[in-house]
């Protein structure tokens, strides 16, 4: 699985004309899933999502997670991530995940995001979304799980 971090202010999800997802401080995650990722990578991945140290300390150095400054996790569904860019000049999708895998994944992701913290929302799989945010530094991360 693919994770694009970004530390923002704030974020938030729109289907339509209709708000479905908001954060304050926090992470917006941009997740993408592959053909060989299973459950085990789901947890694997929002292990590191809630413990990777890019928030400020005292000090000024990223030396915190997000579950320790208890702030807003926001996780968006993006089928694009694991596009193959490497040759020519159009994406192929072929390493991601099927729409049923993809989807299974990303929600089992979120279920779990939920038991082990809080602030979780999500972005809806599938839907024609509108995603905005303010990155905070900008401070952008990569996370994948191969």
């Amino acid at each position: 699985m693919i994770a694009l971090l970004q530390r923002v202010t704030h974020a938030d999800v729109h289907v339509g004309n209709k708000q479905v997802a908001e954060i304050q401080q926090g992470l917006l995650v941009l997740v993408g899933v592959e053909k060989a990722d299973t459950e085990a990578d789901a947890e694997r991945l929002l292990e590191r999502i809630l413990g990777y140290r890019v928030f400020s300390d005292e000090q000024g150095k990223m030396n915190l997670s997000l579950k320790e400054i208890h702030g807003g996790l926001l996780l968006v569904p993006q089928f694009t991530l694991p596009a193959d860019t490497r040759k020519g000049m159009r994406p192929s999708f072929t390493p991601a995940a099927p729409p049923e895998q993809g989807e299974a994944l990303f929600e089992y992701l979120v279920s779990q995001a939920r038991i082990k913290h809080a602030s979780t929302a999500a972005g809806h799989f599938g839907a024609d979304m509108q995603v905005r945010l303010t990155n905070d530094g900008p401070v952008t991360f990569w996370l994948q799980t191969h």
